[in-house]
């Protein structure tokens, strides 16, 4: 598979688009200054306390306060707990966590309240950002992420990801990491550190602990709330989360993004470093690669698939919801069964890009073409977990219900990417009514009054659309046509064009000429 990564820094606003074998499958958009992003780190202070709900509301320091439920602290609260206070004092201990002994784990069951007071200081971790009026969504179960690692603070384990299968492997680096990690600290090896020799998976290993020793003289010249580590920069964030050796080629039209996206791979990945290339050409760099031509396509109300088939996708605040139609498929099959798996399975593969294109989260409703014979019904049921196994957000995907229906929740991390490819009207001017023929006829009339009384002229010819030109003309002398003519003692001559929108129309002199109204 060819995997390109093209990004576009214009403005205060970073786009990244994610291909494979030359299509469209991600599409991620973020402002250059945002506020608040997932992985970002805080010293807040609790504002609020909401007994009823076992939550609090964390003052960051910023415009919105943040939300953390009581089993959002984790089991190492206490920890972190005592971490902070120790950081703050400015204990050098903090920094390496050399002698440090861990406080017991938080039960699962309690009251959030027990353990929080007003205005008390907090450590906690972006762990969904802002979405419509909410707030970030927090975490006291804190972890920094590296490109092959993820440090986890007072946890002494190390978890190799599931997706790495072959034991004799998963036992290699296993082995590795229990002989360099340092006491106090826990890791997960991530899936892209398979094959990764010692001397990889070390320096990923210390520039996440330098990343905590910064954090912690950060936290100790705290007087109020505010972020003590945030993520990397947009594009490196993304791409030490999507960087494989699959990947072909980077594109940036940005000198500053550039220059930090390859210093990032120069660290993580060095014998990489010359697939990012600096796009220099005129044409915008979506427009020269096809993006542009692919989120046209792909986004919108209504998605159109080669074969005929068409999706409808509806989002809503509780859910997102989509409707299979077969449109005018081109491929028949053998009966009507046949037909409707075609179409289902052709819209299931559109369905999972669909997914990870918008990053659409939460609940999703699939209603697929009705499907009687169960065998049919499991193989799509299999065909879209297969797609699905290729998105990396958590997902559950439900067999189809009796009435046809498929269910998916999908994790929510960021609000669904919009793209308007619609355009306004020009007849509704964007309010969805137009005006009257009456108004329009009213309009003509008001601009003939004008040329002939007050411009001089005596004789004109006005060319409007048929649809006008039949009313101004219906009704023999009882017309407005005769009516205007038996006004002004003058002729007037009207003809109808079918290359006028409805609301248009063209007034000529006895020579010809056309008059600029």
């Amino acid at each position: 598979m060819t995997k390109e990564l093209i990004i576009s820094a214009t403005g205060d606003e970073i786009q990244m688009a994610l291909t494979e074998d030359k299509l469209l499958v991600e599409l991620h958009k973020e402002k250059a200054n945002a506020n608040f992003a997932v992985g970002d780190i805080y010293v807040g202070r609790v504002r609020k306390i909401m007994q009823g709900l076992n939550a609090a509301f964390i003052d960051l320091g910023g415009d919105k306060d943040g939300f953390s439920h009581y089993l959002d602290l984790g089991p190492t609260y206490n920890s972190f707990n005592k971490y902070l206070k120790m950081a703050m004092n400015g204990d050098p201990s903090a920094a390496t966590l050399k002698g440090f002994k861990p406080e017991p784990e938080l039960e699962k069951i309690g009251n959030l309240s027990d353990l929080l007071t007003l205005g008390q200081y907090v450590l906690v971790q972006i762990s969904k950002e802002p979405i419509s009026t909410k707030g970030p969504k927090l975490t006291g179960d804190i972890s920094l992420a590296g490109h092959y690692l993820v440090l986890e603070p007072f946890s002494n384990k190390i978890s190799i990801s599931q997706k790495i299968k072959g034991n004799e492997e998963r036992n290699r680096l296993r082995r590795l990491m229990q002989s360099i990690k340092p006491e106090g600290f826990g890791v997960i090896v991530r899936t892209v550190a398979e094959g990764k020799t010692v001397a990889e998976l070390d320096a990923d290993l210390r520039l996440l602990l330098d990343s905590w020793a910064q954090m912690t003289a950060e936290i100790k010249k705290i007087n109020s709330p505010r972020k003590v580590h945030s993520e990397p920069g947009t594009a490196s964030a993304l791409l030490r989360d999507l960087l494989t050796d699959e990947f072909n080629t980077i594109y940036i039209d940005n000198q500053q993004v550039y220059d930090e996206v390859r210093q990032y791979i120069h660290v993580v990945a060095p014998d990489k470093e010359d697939i990012v290339k600096l796009y220099k050409l005129e044409t915008p760099i979506f427009e020269q690669f096809g993006v542009q031509r692919d989120i046209r396509r792909a986004f919108g109300r209504i998605v159109t698939i080669r074969s005929g088939v068409y999706l409808y996708v509806e989002h809503t605040e509780a859910m997102h919801v989509i409707d299979v139609n077969s449109g005018n498929h081109i491929k028949a099959g053998e009966g009507q069964e046949d037909t409707a798996l075609q179409v289902n399975i052709e819209s299931a593969k559109e369905i999972a890009r669909q997914l990870r294109l918008r990053d659409m989260g939460g609940i999703v409703i699939i209603d697929f073409i009705d499907m009687n014979r169960a065998e049919n019904r499991k193989a799509l049921f299999d065909f879209m977990t297969t797609e699905m196994a290729k998105d990396k957000a958590r997902h559950t995907i439900l067999p189809l219900s009796k009435f046809g229906l498929m269910q998916i929740t999908r994790q929510r991390v960021r609000p669904v990417i919009e793209v308007d490819v619609q355009e306004k009207c020009p007849l509704c001017d964007g309010t969805g009514t137009i005006k009257s023929s009456m108004v329009v006829v009213d309009d003509i009339e008001s601009n003939l009054n004008y040329l002939l009384t007050s411009q001089g002229f005596k004789r004109l010819k006005i060319v409007m659309h048929p649809y006008i030109h039949a009313y101004v003309t219906k009704g023999g002398l009882r017309s407005p046509l005769c009516k205007w003519m038996w006004q002004h003692k003058t002729l007037i001559k009207v003809s109808a064009s079918e290359k006028l929108n409805l609301l248009d129309y063209k007034f000529y002199d006895a020579t010809g000429a056309e008059i600029q109204m």
